[in-house]
């Protein structure tokens, strides 16, 4: 299974949660899963808006078109990204199908 599906226009990312690092990024893959490092703390859902925040900006959508498909209390998350403008520069992520 890869990382990433289109479901239409949105895009299911499969993640790996890194809180508490020294900067926000992308990191590679962690086995089947993107990993993403995030300098918030796990706690009372900080980590968790701003890997939302952290995504929107990265695909260029406002925060209101990402959401948390599972995963809240996990490092292991799926994340909707609805109808993204533009894809950054990630391991094997290719376009929707047909654009």
């Amino acid at each position: 299974m890869s990382w990433y599906r289109w479901d239409g226009e949105d895009l299911i990312l499969a993640c790996h949660l890194q809180p508490k690092a020294s900067k926000d990024e992308f990191a590679g893959l962690h086995g089947d899963r993107l990993k993403i490092r995030l300098t918030a703390p796990p706690v009372e859902g900080k980590a968790n808006a701003h890997l939302l925040a952290f995504l929107a900006a990265a695909f260029g959508v406002p925060k209101s078109q990402v959401s948390l498909e599972s995963g809240e209390l996990n490092r292991q998350k799926r994340v909707r990204i609805r109808q993204p403008r533009q894809l950054p520069a990630l391991p094997g992520l290719s376009p929707q199908p047909g654009n």
